[in-house]
C-alpha cells in the first residue's frame, strides 16, 4: 500500500466511507446522468428583449463595453469602428469559427485579419460567445480547433460576437444547451465564463485591470442573427 492509499484510507475512515468507493461511484454516475439544476434567480427570467437589456446593461457594469448591431455582416464595420476609437492597430487575431467566417471581413481592405491561435504581441483578438447569461453579463465561449483558447487572454482587447438569441437568462440553461449540443456525457475541453475585462484589487485593494488577461471587453450583440 501506497503512502497515498494509506492517507485516503484513514481519511474514509474519519468519515464513514467505506475503503470501497463503488457505492459513491454509483452516486456520481447517477448525479452525471441527471445533472440536477440550482437555485436560479428570478432576475434573468424575462421575455427576449428584456433579457438582452438586462444582458448588455450588467455587462457595461463590470465595465466592458457593448455594441448593437442589426446583422452578423455589420460586425466587421463595428470592429473596426472599435478599433479606431481605441487608436489601435488596423490587426486582429481570430480562430476559424464559422459564423465569423461568413463575416464579410474582406470587404474591409484595412483590416488585417490573422488566423489561428493568439501572439503576445496581438493587440486585439476577436471571438463568437456560444451564450451569454443576462443576470451577470457574462458571456461563455468553448474551446476548440476553430476557437483557440489564446485569443480570450492573451491580446490587451477582447472583442467578443455573441447572437442576442443566444443570451439566456441563466447559468443553467447555458450548461443544459451546452449538453445537449455536445451530446449527454460530453463536454468542450475548456468553457470560459467571461464577466467583463480581467482585474485585481490584490495590490493595496486598487483595481488594476489587465491582471490576468485583457484589459478591455468589447461586446457586439447581434440581434438579428
Amino acid at each position: 500500500m501506497s503512502a497515498r492509499d494509506a492517507i485516503l484510507n484513514k481519511v474514509r475512515a474519519a468519515i464513514g466511507v467505506p475503503p470501497d468507493d463503488s457505492a459513491r461511484g454509483r452516486t456520481v454516475k447517477k448525479r452525471l446522468a441527471n445533472p440536477p439544476v440550482g437555485v436560479v434567480p428570478a432576475r434573468g427570467q424575462l421575455p427576449e428583449k428584456e433579457r438582452v437589456t438586462l444582458f448588455c446593461d450588467m455587462a457595461q457594469k463590470v465595465s466592458a463595453t457593448v455594441e448593437r448591431v442589426r446583422k452578423p455582416a455589420d460586425v466587421p464595420k463595428a470592429v473596426a469602428a472599435y478599433l479606431r476609437s481605441r487608436n489601435l492597430p488596423s490587426s486582429i487575431r481570430m480562430g476559424a469559427d464559422e459564423r465569423l467566417q461568413t463575416m464579410p471581413w474582406k470587404s474591409l481592405k484595412s483590416l488585417e485579419v490573422k488566423p489561428g491561435h493568439a501572439a503576445p504581441e496581438d493587440e486585439v483578438g476577436v471571438s463568437h460567445a456560444i451564450a451569454g447569461v443576462a443576470e451577470t453579463g457574462t458571456v461563455v465561449l468553448q474551446s476548440g480547433a476553430a476557437n483557440p483558447t489564446t485569443v480570450n487572454f492573451l491580446p490587451e482587447h477582447h472583442i467578443v460576437v455573441i447572437d442576442a438569441k443566444e443570451i439566456a437568462g441563466d447559468l443553467e440553461t447555458v450548461f443544459s444547451r451546452i449538453r445537449q449540443t455536445f451530446g449527454k456525457g460530453k463536454m468542450p475541453r475548456t468553457v470560459n465564463l467571461i464577466t467583463g475585462p480581467s482585474r485585481s484589487g490584490d495590490i493595496e485593494q486598487k483595481l488594476l485591470l489587465g491582471a490576468h488577461g485583457p484589459r478591455a471587453l468589447h461586446l457586439v450583440v447581434v440581434d438579428g442573427a
